[in-house]
């Protein structure tokens, strides 16, 4: 017993050991931030660099190397002296041939570490000094503990001193096997130079790669290696070379998972950048079609593509998505869904504000219609913007299609939209508070069904939409065929299930199904998601107050969807604001009555100046 009390006793006054506090760490932390030499040492302390360190280890590898040279000079007197004897030859001679070879040695190292290398690598920037840059990027990298970073040293033309940095795995090892190292370790490739650049020389002699550039500042230089670039880093030059080497592996080019369609073409984006941009460049043949890469993310900075037509997009549009994604003060942008929800103008509306899709040829088209295609790295989905509610429900075999195949499509979509939405919300109306607007038959036919049922109406709605809910989850997250099988199965065994048990009444197992159905003909995801959430506060509203609470949601809904925007683009537009219609929303013409480019978006943005800054 006095165990038990103790052990309560000890449950309620337990402390946690106290071998680490964070407020003494903190503290400990300002004091030697505070200890530290001047206001140079506390900034280089928040970047993890130990200058010191740096320096030190270069200089003493430096050191090391001209002993070496010194000692193998020395080695070569010495035999040298013992040569003349046994030759008869005069030894200054030799000796003055054994200086003229040092002094040659210490030449081809480079000048020592002096002020001018130390300024230049505390402000990021390549330094003259070889082993100065050496030390650098390997406290840069954490080599030798990061054992993915390569580290190539070697001498080009046997004389002068450089290195090779990669990450493993990242590029063609081909690329630099053939074309780069023996290139530049031959020396009958430098018989012609003349001491004045060897960078300019080695980019137009040496090196028979297509891409090659000079840059100065190692904040541009470490995302190119982390981007499977590699970099040439050579004695007394205070630039680097990087060499373009990317070579990893990639996903070949697929059918398109999410938009499938009868015509069209089967190919979708993958995972890589270039791929994505050439399958863009395949479709639109202009030499008006602009790509502008932009790094996005703080510590992790991948690559985003900017794809527009010069002469069809709007220069406001362009200038704002680059302010946007310029301003993203986010630590890890890992695909096209995080940078759609860092762009949106609104991120508490529920309707998506813009629209993705992983088929090249409906990018092409939005590009033609002068939107902007943002392409980024890692993600098999691209995005564009501005965005309206008809794109969402456009399909890219709309087009395909002979106008009264397409205008007949969309017009079930636009219904399809409808049924989802509203269809239970009304069923809820109508049988609670509007009974009297079901025929006599009909209304008779469903209170013999419900006569078993022992819930309400709203619970019996609400029970059968979170199953459905979770069986269309299920068959999306169980893997290949046996998510169709959970699917289908699921859904009839349940329902059938649940009418036999006397839970819900057969008429709602086929609202039920109806409404999943016309959830599915929505070809827009995200919209379809929106469409899902939107059905349940029809269905609380409908519960509430009936065919007034309908009509008030309805209100709601079109202020909400009226008062959104997409970069400055009304969501409803053209219908409001009221401007000069496009040919193809819902109705579509024939496909010689339809512009191809200088649609609405662009009258709406010059005539009513509606791209603004987001927030204002």
């Amino acid at each position: 017993m006095p165990n038990i009390l103790k052990a309560v006793i000890d449950l309620f006054t337990y402390k946690p050991p106290q071998k680490f506090k964070a407020e003494e760490y903190s503290q400990d932390q300002s004091q030697s931030s505070e200890n530290a030499e001047g206001n140079d040492s506390q900034e280089n302390t928040s970047e993890e660099i130990d200058w010191q360190k740096i320096l030190r280890q270069a200089d003493d590898q430096q050191t090391r190397e001209n002993n070496q040279v010194s000692g193998s000079a020395a080695n070569t007197s010495k035999q040298a002296k013992d040569g003349a004897a046994s030759t008869g030859r005069p030894a200054v001679v030799i000796r003055r041939r054994n200086r003229q070879k040092k002094g040659a040695g210490q030449g081809s190292q480079g000048a020592g570490i002096d002020e001018r290398d130390i300024a230049l690598i505390k402000n990021g920037m390549v330094a003259p000094n070889i082993a100065v840059n050496i030390e650098y990027v390997k406290q840069k990298f954490s080599v030798p503990k990061n054992q993915d970073i390569v580290i190539r040293e070697f001498n080009v033309a046997k004389r002068i001193k450089a290195f090779l940095v990669f990450v493993d795995g990242m590029m063609d090892k081909t690329v630099i096997n053939q074309f780069v190292l023996p290139q530049l370790m031959d020396t009958a490739n430098f018989k012609d130079f003349s001491q004045e650049d060897i960078l300019d020389y080695i980019i137009r002699n040496v090196i028979s790669i297509y891409q090659v550039s000079r840059i100065k500042e190692y904040s541009k230089i470490i995302p190119q290696i982390l981007n499977g670039v590699t970099a040439l880093f050579i004695d007394g030059c205070n630039e680097a070379l990087l060499i373009e080497s990317r070579g990893f592996e990639k996903r070949s080019i697929e059918a398109p998972r999410t938009e499938n369609v009868i015509r069209g073409p089967q190919e979708g984006f993958t995972e890589n950048l270039r791929t994505n941009l050439s399958l863009l460049r395949k479709i639109i043949k202009s030499e008006k079609l602009i790509t502008e890469i932009l790094p996005v993310g703080n510590k992790n900075r991948i690559n985003c593509a900017l794809v527009y037509l010069d002469d069809t997009a709007d220069p406001e549009l362009v200038k704002e998505v680059k302010r946007r994604i310029r301003n993203i003060k986010y630590d890890f942008v890992e695909s096209s869904g995080m940078l759609e929800q860092l762009l949106e103008d609104n991120p508490f509306m529920l309707f998506p504000q813009v629209i993705s899709t992983e088929r090249p040829d409906r990018a092409a088209s939005f590009i033609m219609e002068g939107q902007v295609v943002i392409v980024c790295e890692g993600s098999p989905f691209v995005i564009a913007v501005p965005v309206t509610f008809f794109h969402l429900l456009h399909s890219s075999e709309d087009t395909m299609l002979r106008w009264q195949y397409g205008m007949f499509i969309r017009l079930t979509r636009f219904l399809g939209v409808l049924i989802a939405s509203l269809v239970p919300g009304l069923w809820m109306a109508l049988v609670q508070f509007h009974s009297e607007m079901i025929p006599t038959p009909l209304l008779l036919s469903i209170l013999k069904m419900r006569e078993a049922v022992p819930f309400p109406v709203v619970v019996e709605v609400l029970l059968m939409e979170v199953a459905f809910e979770l069986i269309r989850e299920g068959g999306i997250r169980v893997p290949g065929l046996i998510g169709q099988t959970l699917g289908i199965i699921g859904a009839l065994i349940l329902g059938q299930a649940a009418v036999a048990a006397g839970l819900v009444s057969p008429i709602l197992i086929i609202i039920v199904a109806i409404t999943g159905i016309g959830n599915f003909v929505i070809p827009n995801y995200s919209l379809a998601m929106a469409i899902r959430i939107i059905r349940f506060f029809f269905i609380f509203m409908g519960a509430v107050l009936g065919f007034y609470g309908i009509s008030v949601g309805l209100t709601i809904l079109l202020a909400l969807t009226c008062s959104m925007k997409s970069f400055g683009v009304p969501f409803l537009a053209p219908f409001t604001p009221k401007t000069r219609r496009s040919s193809d929303l819902i109705v579509r013409k024939p496909l010689y009555k339809q512009p191809v480019t200088g649609n609405y978006l662009d009258t709406v943005s010059r005539r009513s100046g509606l791209y603004h800054k987001r927030g204002e």
